[in-house]
């Protein structure tokens, strides 16, 4: 019988309480869940498109263990362009993705990290629907429940932190290669441990994967610490053209910017984190365009607005302080509706 996370004998000491031990999640549906994986020879591992350290960080921790239990193990995300964010190529484990096309067309079990709604695995969203059953591992709380079975926990900060969960229940130990992709994903969704998410139970699982013998510092250097110089040019960019109205800042960078430096969509995502830094503004607002035209809308709040509902609104969805959609306009007609639902909230 594959063990549960309570019955483990193994916890290192002093380093609180094990994953699982207050969660919302009924053992009735990790029951099943461990269930569907028992009974399957091949696993498709799915997490959203242009994924962060959490989404991809997650799917090939589980991979991993997966792969030694003896299951054959696909894993992907759905982009048209297949390329792994220079930022997260050190996570281990990725030649166990395949792009797209490789994909299983109608896998008996396909798990599914870090995707609040089925839009979000992009390509990949016909081989869903034709699963015959699909896990749905995630911690945000506009998750609309698209899986055949759900492992939604709105209080976690990280879908990491369900990731290590599923880790402990199949039996799996945290080795230095699954400890790193977790310890991205943890990381990534904490803002380094910075955001209002971080809880001790974040602290405990940071220090189970650290004393597998992690360098935190090469991690960070990784995520936060390096760029091309062309990202520095970009960002010059936008602080030239960055608007403050009232409590809203907010910018944009198109595929001009990008493209007079070379620069790849995935190289943007820290802007925010500048932008959200305006004393006078409760949101920062960062519109990217991508390499199809499509401006990818990043949100964040300080705390007394909503983001999350803004966004939902617009198509989008995440968390109270962090949220996002895609608009399919003008800079400017973006704008105006992100305004208006901004005063419905506000």
């Amino acid at each position: 019988m594959t063990p549960d996370v309570r019955d483990r004998t193994d916890r290192p000491a002093n380093l609180g309480r094990l994953p699982g031990e207050g969660c919302p999640i009924p053992d009735s549906s990790w029951d099943r869940a461990l269930r569907l994986i028992g009974q399957a020879d091949e696993v498709a591992l799915a997490c959203h498109v242009n994924p962060d350290g959490d989404a991809l960080g997650s799917m090939l921790a589980v991979a991993f263990v997966l792969r030694s239990m003896g299951k054959r193990v696909v894993a992907s995300f759905g982009d048209r362009i297949f390329a792994v964010p220079r930022l997260l190529g050190f996570l281990p484990g990725q030649e166990m993705l395949v792009p797209p096309e490789e994909y299983p067309a109608a896998p008996d079990l396909m798990i599914v990290f870090d995707c609040s709604t089925f839009e979000r695995v992009g390509l990949l969203g016909a081989n869903a629907a034709s699963a015959r059953e699909v896990i749905v591992v995630d911690h945000h709380p506009s998750n609309t429940g698209f899986g055949t079975l759900d492992l939604i926990d709105a209080d976690a900060a990280a879908t990491a932190m369900l990731a290590e969960q599923l880790v402990y229940r199949l039996g799996g130990r945290l080795d230095r290669d699954i400890a790193t992709c977790l310890y991205a994903g943890l990381v990534t969704d904490t803002g380094s441990f910075r955001y209002s998410s971080t809880t001790p139970a974040v602290h405990q699982m940071a220090a189970r994967l650290v004393a597998t013998g992690l360098r935190t510092d090469e991690i960070a250097r990784e995520l936060w610490d390096r760029s091309p110089f062309g990202y520095l040019k970009v960002l010059a960019n936008a602080l030239e053209r960055v608007t403050l109205e009232g409590r809203l800042v907010w910018t944009y960078v198109s595929r001009v910017d990008r493209a007079a430096y070379g620069l790849p969509y995935s190289e943007l995502e820290g802007i925010i984190d500048i932008v959200r830094r305006a004393d006078e503004a409760e949101v920062a607002v960062v519109l990217k365009e991508d390499d199809h035209g499509d401006w990818q809308v990043s949100t964040r709040s300080k705390g007394t607005i909503d983001v999350a509902a803004v966004c939902a609104a617009l198509g989008g969805g995440g968390h109270h302080n962090a949220a996002g959609y895609t608009s399919y306009e003008t800079v400017e007609e973006t704008m105006a509706k992100f305004r208006r639902e901004l005063r419905r909230v506000s």
